[in-house]
């Protein structure tokens, strides 16, 4: 069982499940929360199973990163305010002043889910959560 994300949530690290108003559901989702996770992001890995969710966040780069992702930067509802496809590897995206979080999915996966701007996301998070250990 779990809870919808809401404005004001205290957010952890952990696998949730992304939905997206008119699109797909049971999308499943990392949360990156404590500066730990964010910082480490999709560094070192070969690909993506479903999305990661950074927050706080209003910018990321692709330093170091093996593979493109779309970026979808988020405000605190969880609204897409706008998205960046197919960011390549080596890329510093611009720092967005009103997103709160950013969405990253492997290049292409947004269109296919439906996130474009306007467009509200749920996230359910586990209740059964631990405590943030920072990783």
């Amino acid at each position: 069982m779990g809870r919808s994300s809401v404005p004001g949530m205290k957010w952890r690290n952990g696998i949730g499940t992304l939905r997206v108003a008119d699109g797909r559901d049971g999308i499943p989702v990392e949360v990156a929360a404590s500066y730990r996770a964010r910082a480490r992001g999709l560094l070192g890995r070969d690909g993506l199973d479903g999305a990661m969710l950074l927050t706080p966040c209003g910018s990321v780069h692709t330093f170091r990163m093996r593979f493109a992702i779309d970026v979808a930067y988020l405000g605190r509802d969880l609204t897409v305010l706008t998205v960046v496809r197919a960011m390549r590897p080596g890329r510093l995206g611009l720092p967005r002043p009103r997103a709160r979080h950013v969405l990253e999915a492997e290049a292409g996966a947004m269109e296919r889910w439906g996130v474009r701007p306007g467009v509200r996301l749920a996230v359910d998070v586990p209740v059964t959560a631990g405590p943030d250990r920072g990783a």
